[in-house]
């Protein structure tokens, strides 16, 4: 997807205005639905929600914020809810000027909520439009996911625990999501939370490993009855198939599915850079993880991803700096902290890679693992020792996965690549996604020239037919005529509905008989201005010819200015001076 900086925007939390704060659930969900909607817009830069909601109860300025997001307007908001009645305000802001660009409120009955969320994200989108220059923006952008009202407040509360990322509020999102789908048997997105809960129980060791991943693999088996092409179902597939099956095909082609349900699927394109790095198509694990940082630059499993890109490309020094801003934040990253590990062993700095080995806690690591690594820095030193011998021992059990994938790179690295290979034959016989990771992972590198790991990295890596594009807008919608740019000319002349202060770019194209979609383009694309910029101009002539007139020395300058069509004294002086290059003072006494 081509981003245009101008045209990027971070929705930040609302903020629960209720008594108590009872409702800060509703108030996540909200924005996250107002991001959701407004990703669909192609063109459209939107911050994902992780990034967005870093900055939640957080103190920075809104330059700041803009900064480190990369955007040029932020969206506020808040929400109030008594009596069954909801009340949303929002504002749009634009950090280079300084100002707020538009604001509304809203006052709904919280059963329409789903209505209520949709109109605020079409009116957001076509404020940036008319403000920043042309986009498609369909007619509907938000879906309801269900019709239980009660099934949606569970689904919210549970991923409000969930978001929290620790066993204790995992359990509660766990109850609330089953809570929705009881309410709701066809609710996909309960489910999917459902699923998400206990694979990250089972990964952090919060519950029994298989028990939550069955747990889990039942829940998306569900969802998938309901919506095979549903993005996060697609997402999760994609991730089950690669860390249970070790089935990198499968893996990738749940991956580009999912994306192409969510071409701005941030974990999405994360987890596809990834799949990418470890088959050795760099090109390509950098167009999506690139992609993934423009969106989500303050997500830490980003930046992870990004680290671990550099990693394999041999960007050491790249890798470094992106490990070390995780490790400042975090230094129980355990993930951070082992690729820091490889790149120790990969520069031959053992002694550090063994202390920085020693001050992990024994419960974070696996005794195999810790072996491996061990055995690993030895062979590096060109020794095989005791560590190696036990490694070797363990790895007769099929299910070792860790001592398989530290055997295969040890012997690797001791130039014994009979018994490397042999060590590969488990990938097919365990499905060790812990193998298939370690079998292209750079510490391997002596063996990466051999005639028989380019056999295996064949069987290893299929070709993979990548279908997905990013949807472009119809050439009809582009599709320009004379007559049209004529037509519109003529109207806004004749009829000046300009004048008109609550003038919109929906407005005019009713009144042209033009769908919005293709006035946006016309307006951009072949007058060379975006709705503000077209309408001001003619407000501005407008104000010329008033101002100029002996019958109207009575009137302010703003009231001339409000008499033109504007109802804002700053944005008349603003675009006055941008497009006159003086202020209306000045420009009244230079026609004295």
């Amino acid at each position: 997807m081509k981003l245009n900086d101008q045209k990027s925007i971070a929705v930040l939390p609302f903020r629960d205005l209720s008594v108590d704060g009872s409702n800060e659930f509703i108030c996540d969900g909200i924005s996250e639905e107002i991001i959701n909607a407004l990703a669909k817009i192609d063109g459209l830069k939107v911050i994902s929600r992780t990034s967005s909601f870093f900055f939640k109860n957080h103190k920075a300025s809104l330059d700041e914020i803009a900064t480190k997001l990369g955007v040029a307007i932020l969206l506020e908001g808040s929400a109030q809810i008594h009596d069954g009645k909801i009340r949303v305000r929002a504002k749009l802001i634009d950090v280079e000027e300084d100002t707020h660009f538009w604001s509304e409120t809203w006052d709904r009955k919280l059963e329409n909520i789903f209505e209520t969320q949709d109109e605020i994200s079409l009116l957001i989108a076509d404020k940036i439009r008319e403000q920043y220059g042309h986009l498609n923006i369909s007619s509907q952008l938000v879906n309801s996911p269900t019709k239980s009202v009660s099934s949606y407040e569970h689904l919210l509360k549970g991923r409000h625990h969930f978001y929290k990322w620790n066993p204790e509020d995992t359990h509660l999102a766990i109850e609330h999501f089953e809570k929705s789908i009881a309410l709701d048997e066809e609710l996909v997105e309960g489910y999917l939370g459902i699923a998400d809960s206990y694979s990250f129980m089972a990964v952090a060791g919060f519950a029994p490993r298989e028990e939550a991943w069955q747990k889990s693999i039942a829940a998306i088996a569900s969802a998938k009855n309901l919506d095979p092409d549903h993005a996060g179902l697609n997402y999760m597939l994609g991730m089950q198939y690669f860390f249970t099956e070790a089935d990198f095909a499968r893996a990738m082609q749940y991956g580009m599915r999912s994306l192409a349900a969510k071409p701005t699927y941030s974990e999405a394109h994360q987890f596809v850079s990834f799949l990418h790095s470890i088959k050795g198509d760099f090109k390509k694990a950098w167009e999506h993880i690139h992609f993934a940082k423009s969106i989500d630059p303050l997500n830490p499993e980003t930046k992870f991803y990004e680290a671990n890109y550099y990693y394999r490309v041999g960007e050491n020094n790249k890798a470094k700096e992106t490990l070390n801003e995780l490790l400042e934040a975090n230094d129980k990253n355990l993930p951070a902290i082992l690729v820091n590990i490889y790149i120790l062993i990969q520069e031959h700095q053992l002694e550090l890679a063994c202390q920085t080995i020693d001050k992990i806690p024994e419960q974070a690591l696996t005794p195999d693992e810790r072996l491996g690594l061990f055995a690993l820095i030895d062979a590096k030193d060109g020794k095989s020792t005791t560590h190696l011998q036990k490694l070797e021992k363990h790895a007769q059990e099929p299910e070792a996965h860790h001592a398989h994938a530290y055997l295969f790179l040890t012997y690797a690295n001791l130039g014994r690549y009979d018994d490397a290979f042999s060590v590969l034959e488990k990938l097919f016989e365990s499905t060790s996604s812990i193998l298939l990771l370690a079998f292209s992972d750079p510490l391997g590198v002596p063996i990466h020239s051999e005639s028989r790991y380019l056999e295996f990295h064949t069987r290893v890596y299929p070709k993979i037919g990548e279908k997905t594009k990013v949807k472009k807008a119809r050439q009809s919608d582009h599709t320009i005529t004379k007559e049209q740019v004529e037509k519109i000319q003529t109207y806004v002349e004749s009829e000046r509905p300009y004048l008109n202060p609550s003038l919109t770019l929906r407005s005019l194209a009713e009144q042209v008989e033009i769908h919005p979609n293709q006035l946006s383009w016309l307006l951009n694309e072949s007058i060379g201005k975006n709705f503000n910029e077209f309408i001001n101009h003619k407000r501005i002539e407008h104000f010329k010819q008033l101002v100029l007139d002996p019958d109207n020395s009575h009137i302010s300058l703003i009231g001339l200015a409000y008499e033109s069509g504007f109802n804002s004294k700053t944005v008349f002086n603003t675009a006055f001076k941008k497009e006159v290059g003086m202020t209306p003072k000045e420009f009244q006494k230079s026609q004295a």
